[in-house]
């Protein structure tokens, strides 16, 4: 080693962050995880026996836990909460009671959010939707919804989901990853962590938002909804953007083609590996990854957005809006070809369904908006094969108050209030049981009274559907044991098909 060599050697040696130090002190980490990255594949090595990391494409040693129903997940996360009694849980006594005060005893002296928190009075609001029952299994489904009525046999309705969250950024922030403080990883990262990628060019967890066009409420939507939490980053979700290239810089830049960009990525990884083999930070080799990654989707990226194969009648099926990219529909087809080509976690978040004032206008527009991709998603993935290997997921954070906020004469301004103690979701594909609807409301569809499930027993059930025990899936981080569903959660085995 010449003396130059020597004092690069010790000064990298110096410069070790605290974080590196213990990187190194785990055994190795960065050795082994030069060796794999050497010989092509994408990881970070492991922490022995007791948390392991890893980037490879098989996840970790010994999962699934048991053989899986399913390969994927679609969750098609409706932001801003749908009326779960104006769309799947028709209760005739809320057009019995309309504009009648809702009896105390059912409300039980429930927490609401601060929008009603100066309203004294709770004027029952009946359903604004016509209700009719579908299909063999008779599952009632409301006129704003005709397309999902069709599949109504495909589906698996829960109707006693409940959660302990009444504002929106908690609350989804609980259902990704089960806890309502941002930092824990998100369900995508958690599956990306153990069961590895099944697409050699594409991400294992790719997450897309839409929102109403009128932009009707202010959702935002927070990069930690598809962050990775304490979990190395490159378990966190790829955002594929609605406008312009879908990954930022996807594009060589003019005068670059793809064989001096390979040159440049290898010697960057050459470099790269010599950093990680001195300061053993596995950051370091996620990075080298992503590159690979970003390499790869240059060519994936483009094909998997050209819609020009897919037949007339499938796009007619997603609406009108299949082809503006990002709608609804445009993610939805997105969705499925990402299913097709291996992706193992697809996030889809829309936004538009808090309607504390306008009701009467929005609803009807968001179904509109959701209902044909919704639908036309489970019937494509199953013309395709795909379904029974793909677990699809319709639902909001919460639902909303069976009673009004505002005054029942202002017709225009008409709304419903956050309602976390009980809604309804929709599942299909993927081990679920079809056709049934599990759960039960109070004759107002205020309260579950038979067979509630939690956040943690939804995410329980997730996990178990994709071979995973969800008590076994942990990692170690700040002296303790984590895992998504904390220490809670029970598998909904009565869903399972």
């Amino acid at each position: 080693m010449t003396s130059r060599e020597q004092h690069i050697n010790t000064a990298l040696q110096v410069q070790q962050t605290r974080r590196a130090f213990f990187g190194r002190a785990a055994g190795g980490l960065g050795g082994i995880a030069l060796g794999c990255l050497l010989n092509g594949a994408v990881s970070a090595g492991r922490h022995a026996q007791d948390s392991a990391q890893t980037t490879n494409s098989e996840g970790l040693p010994g999962l699934p836990h048991f053989a899986p129903k399913a390969k994927r997940v679609i969750y098609l996360l409706q932001n801003g909460a749908p009326s779960h009694v104006d769309l799947f849980d028709w209760k005739p006594k809320l057009r019995e009671w309309h504009g009648k005060q809702i009896p105390d005893e059912v409300v039980g002296g429930r927490r609401f959010s601060t929008m009603v928190s100066g309203q004294t009075d709770r004027p029952v609001l009946g359903e604004i939707t016509e209700f009719a029952k579908h299909g063999e299994s008779g599952a009632t489904v409301s006129s704003f919804l005709p397309r999902m009525a069709e599949i109504a046999d495909k589906l698996c309705f829960v109707r006693s989901m409940n959660t302990t969250q009444v504002n929106h950024a908690p609350a989804i922030t609980f259902f990704l990853t089960g806890n309502e403080f941002p930092g824990r990883p998100t369900m995508g990262s958690w599956l990306s962590y153990g069961l590895g990628n099944d697409s050699e060019d594409l991400p294992t967890f790719v997450a897309m938002t839409s929102r109403d066009k009128e932009a009707s409420c202010g959702q935002i939507f927070y990069d930690y909804y598809w962050g990775s939490g304490f979990l190395p980053s490159s378990y966190q979700g790829v955002k594929f953007r609605g406008q312009g290239d879908p990954v930022l810089y996807l594009s060589d830049p003019p005068g670059i083609d793809r064989g001096v960009r390979r040159d440049l990525l290898d010697d960057l990884a050459e470099l790269n590996s010599q950093r990680l083999e001195a300061v053993g930070d596995p950051e370091i080799a996620t990075r080298i990854a992503q590159y690979e990654m970003a390499y790869k989707m240059q060519t994936s990226v483009p094909e998997l957005t050209d819609f020009s194969s897919e037949p007339q009648h499938v796009l007619d099926a997603y609406g009108p809006d299949v082809n503006r990219k990002g709608s609804f529909a445009y993610n939805c087809l997105i969705a499925r070809r990402l299913a097709e080509r291996g992706t193992r976690f697809i996030q889809l978040m829309h936004a538009g369904w808090d309607q504390h004032r306008n009701l009467n206008q929005q609803l009807k527009i968001q179904c509109d908006d959701t209902d044909a991709p919704s639908a036309a998603l489970v019937k494509d993935l199953e013309d395709r094969g795909l379904l029974d290997e793909t677990l699809v997921i319709w639902g909001g954070e919460f639902g909303r108050t069976p009673f009004l906020q505002g005054k029942i004469e202002a017709t225009e301004t008409w709304g419903r209030d956050h309602h976390p103690y009980a809604f309804t979701i929709w599942m299909a594909g993927g081990g679920i049981k079809p056709g049934i609807s599990y759960g039960e409301t109070d004759e107002f569809g205020f309260n579950v009274v038979q067979n509630p499930v939690g956040v943690h027993d939804f995410q329980a059930t997730i996990l178990h559907l994709l071979g995973i025990d969800h008590e076994r899936l942990t990692y170690r981080f700040q002296g303790r044991r984590y895992r998504l569903t904390d220490v809670h959660g029970q598998v909904v085995n009565d869903i399972l098909g």
